[in-house]
């Protein structure tokens, strides 16, 4: 049977977010957490190929102990297990040290629960939007690396093959590789689908299996937390609110306004952004 880790993370919900005026920072506090969408469709496609295979699913995050709702979320859909990595050590990671911690996990799960084939991840997430730290894991464990995947086409466990379109900015790539793999998927892969009542009654009485740096004892300190983290934010800004001037052009037909708005700006808005002077 397949083994499939979906890597997930609790990210403020982008529609409630709010900039401190004085210091320029995410107003974290009063702001709802959801688990960031893009890893959703990695997870809805992990369930659907254990709907079609058959596959036991791990899903895995490094966060503090809220993240555990957003496990309890997954479970509810349909994923068999969730692992959550929380330390105050791991605080304040950045890409580099992340994916550091999230490929020791993912040996971890090996050991526990058996070999690997495919990992998923979210293309980016809403709050850092690098897309660094999926292929920072597949560069860590040696797996082969499947990057804004847009559809899988086909999944043979028996030939150990994947075959999938990668959505690039001039067109499709249809590519094959071989398992282990990791993918990172977009919205557009899948439609993410609702709870089952049996799946939400499991996820309430579901504890998730917690791993704390005690957990690693091959672990390197200076890899993990601010340590091993070289990124510098040197600075942060919130762009100026432009006012902008409108006029409401009422008339009694699509067409009429539509002619004296072309008239307005032959005459006034078309002169003025070329120079002409009258």
């Amino acid at each position: 049977m397949l083994h499939i880790v979906v890597c997930i993370k609790q990210v403020p919900d982008s529609r409630e977010i709010r900039i401190d005026p004085k210091n320029n920072t995410l107003i974290r506090q009063g702001v709802p957490s959801i688990v960031n969408f893009y890893d959703m469709h990695g997870l809805e496609e992990a369930l659907r190929i254990k709907d079609e295979h058959g596959a036991r699913i791990t899903v895995v995050t490094m966060g503090p102990p809220p993240a555990e709702k957003g496990l309890k979320e997954c479970i509810s859909l349909g994923a068999d297990e969730a692992v959550l990595v929380t330390d105050r050590g791991f605080a304040g990671a950045d890409t580099l040290a992340t994916s550091y911690v999230v490929a020791k996990t993912i040996r971890k799960i090996e050991e526990t629960w058996g070999p690997v084939d495919i990992v998923f991840c979210g293309k980016q997430t809403l709050d850092g939007d690098t897309g660094q730290v999926g292929p920072g894991v597949a560069c860590r464990l040696d797996l082969e690396q499947l990057t804004y995947v847009n559809k899988v086409v086909d999944v043979d466990e028996e030939k150990r093959k994947v075959r999938v379109h990668r959505l690039l900015e001039d067109g499709v790539e249809v590519v094959e590789t071989s398992m282990p793999v990791l993918i990172t998927a977009l919205k557009e892969l899948n439609k993410i689908r609702r709870a089952s009542m049996p799946g939400m009654i499991r996820a309430a009485r579901y504890k998730p299996v917690v791993w704390t740096t005690a957990d690693f004892p091959d672990l390197e300190r200076a890899k993990i937390g601010l340590k091993g983290s070289p990124t510098i934010v040197a600075k942060t800004w919130v762009p100026e609110i432009k006012a902008v001037k409108t006029q409401m052009i009422a008339y009694d037909s699509p067409e009429a306004a539509a002619a004296q708005l072309a008239d307005q700006l032959w005459e006034k808005e078309i002169p003025a952004r070329l120079g002409w002077t009258s």
